[in-house]
């Protein structure tokens, strides 16, 4: 097994497509399919299932990819370290849950060490995607939440994926909605007051268990309930139908505008924000300016309700 079969592995996965992976290796497509399958034999596996729509990814070939991923990239640090330093810039890359305070915080440290100087990266994604993308090393680090209901879940996942978590703030829950919502002007409110009002959630896709959610409170009986992909379109819910989400109470208005805010929810509930990484590699100067940028952010937590 060489580097060169494991990058036409990765290019192949990431194209979805021999085609198209032929294409972006500049070589021709049966070259490209002999050497997989070559791959395959080595291996005593398959990774990849062929059809006329294309391929995909077998469970075999995702385990193998993850390390493959891990082997390309650890190569390529030491290509940029030791053999030719002005080949490209060096990579910062995150995934992150649907923060706008995690999005912040990347800009601080962009603008911290420069565009210029660095290849930057951000990835507000799925739950299951952010440790994905860590397992894999496409991002250094994945900021999400633990509570009481999904931690041992995600606990037992980050032990399979070799990672590490590492909390950063505690904070209670608050409920996030227009400012021209009807309960946006109480001190606080309970559950039972937003039942006539649809519910915002973050879809998960393949991996929609309730302890993948990015809201606490996943398993409450909702009368009304909408899920969405993205924060934008969130967003415009709650201002079009007084839709309301549930989240960590900080405020981003300096990225999200000032006409939303974030009611205390009368609940004993909590939830720890962190961030994983790979067990037993050291964050990067940049991974560290992140992670201060973050615990900044914790600081405007809102405190717990009542």
């Amino acid at each position: 097994m060489t580097l060169q079969q494991m990058k036409y592995a990765v290019t192949v996965a990431d194209c979805g497509s021999m085609n198209e992976a032929a294409h972006r290796l500049y070589i021709t497509q049966p070259s490209l399919s002999g050497t997989v399958r070559e791959l395959e034999k080595e291996l005593g596996l398959t990774l990849f299932l062929r059809s006329n729509r294309g391929i995909s990814i077998t469970q075999d070939g995702e385990e193998f990819l993850g390390y493959a991923r891990q082997i390309i990239a650890q190569y390529g640090m030491l290509e940029e370290r030791f053999i030719d330093r002005t080949k490209r810039k060096t990579r910062f890359s995150v995934s992150t849950q649907h923060y706008s305070f995690a999005v912040k915080a990347f800009i601080q440290t962009a603008n911290e060490f420069g565009l210029e100087n660095y290849e930057f990266a951000i990835h507000e994604t799925k739950t299951h995607t952010v440790m994905n993308h860590v397992r894999n090393m496409k991002s250094e680090l994945g900021v999400l939440y633990l509570n009481d209901f999904n931690r041992d879940a995600l606990t037992k996942i980050f032990h399979e994926y070799g990672l590490e978590f590492h909390p950063l703030f505690d904070c209670s829950i608050s409920v996030y909605l227009s400012r021209r919502h009807p309960l946006a002007g109480r001190a606080s409110i309970a559950i039972e007051q937003l039942q006539p009002y649809p519910c915002l959630s973050f879809e998960q896709g393949d991996y929609n268990a309730f302890y993948f959610a990015e809201e606490v409170l996943s398993t409450y009986d909702y009368r009304k309930i909408i899920k969405a992909d993205d924060r934008a379109t969130l967003l415009n819910l709650m201002t079009g139908l007084n839709a309301f989400t549930l989240c960590s109470g900080i405020i981003t208005e300096d990225l999200n505008g000032s006409d939303y805010v974030a009611v205390p929810l009368e609940s004993d509930d909590r939830m720890t924000i962190g961030y994983i990484q790979k067990t037993r590699v050291a964050l990067s100067r940049l991974g560290q300016s992140y992670v201060g940028h973050l615990r900044e952010a914790g600081m405007q937590s809102s405190p717990p309700a009542g």
